[in-house]
């Protein structure tokens, strides 16, 4: 039975949790396999690293620590914006993602975090920043 290999388009069905249980995607929920090509670089690397060398049919779990993740949670990522600067016609609530232009020019998606009288405090981390990530793979085919 061959494995899988740098370079290999797989199909794969996992389940990713955090340290605590909590389920953040599951492919067996989405109804539809998960495929990449392995060594693309479009997956977390410690996710493809465990593919490598899986058989057909083989399950795996594996843990990721923040830093070969989402990385740590920065707070520099935190930040107010004031009320008066947010458009009129924009509907302010807690946890929405608002895309917002930083002071380099660059764009970033922003979760509000806090409302106040005057102002907004969006955190531009991703939401799994920090977070240790607990994957279960199942490789179900070698394309």
């Amino acid at each position: 039975m061959s494995q899988a290999k740098l370079g290999d388009q797989v199909r794969v069905h996992y389940i990713g949790t955090l340290e605590g249980g909590a389920v953040f995607s599951s492919t067996y929920e989405e109804k539809e396999p998960f495929v990449f090509t392995i060594g693309e670089g479009n997956v977390l690397a410690g996710f493809e690293q465990a593919v490598v060398g899986m058989s057909e049919g083989e399950t795996k779990t594996i843990t990721i620590p923040p830093d070969q993740a989402y990385g740590q949670h920065r707070k520099e990522f935190v930040f107010n914006m004031e009320k008066a600067s947010v458009p009129a016609n924009l509907e302010l609530q807690l946890g929405k993602k608002l895309q917002v232009r930083l002071s380099g020019g660059t764009t970033a998606v922003a979760t509000i975090q806090a409302i106040t009288d005057d102002s907004v405090i969006l955190d531009a981390n991703d939401p799994l920043a920090g977070k240790t990530l607990v994957f279960q793979i199942k490789l179900l085919e070698i394309l």
